[in-house]
């Protein structure tokens, strides 16, 4: 929840808001959880699964300010709408 509320504070400076889904919480408490670290790959796994994508279709005009990026899972991907 820390890390996932960092990214919507950067994405409201940039006016984007952000909502993900339980099943996109799920998947990614999942890929950023190492049994033997714990949760600290989390943040990482934010960034490779979520960040990254997201930085790319903001940077290729699919989302303007206002807009609101829906993050859910679709065959074990994440899918933004």
């Amino acid at each position: 929840g820390i890390q996932l509320g960092l990214l919507r504070k950067r994405l409201e400076n940039v006016g984007l808001e952000m909502v993900i889904t339980d099943e996109g919480l799920d998947l990614l408490a999942e890929a950023g959880f190492d049994p033997v670290y714990g949760a600290r790959p989390l943040k990482r796994a934010i960034q490779q699964k979520i960040e990254n994508p997201l930085a790319q279709k903001i940077l290729a005009g699919e989302y303007s300010s206002g807009e609101t990026v829906q993050i859910d899972v679709e065959e074990g991907a994440f899918l933004f709408l």
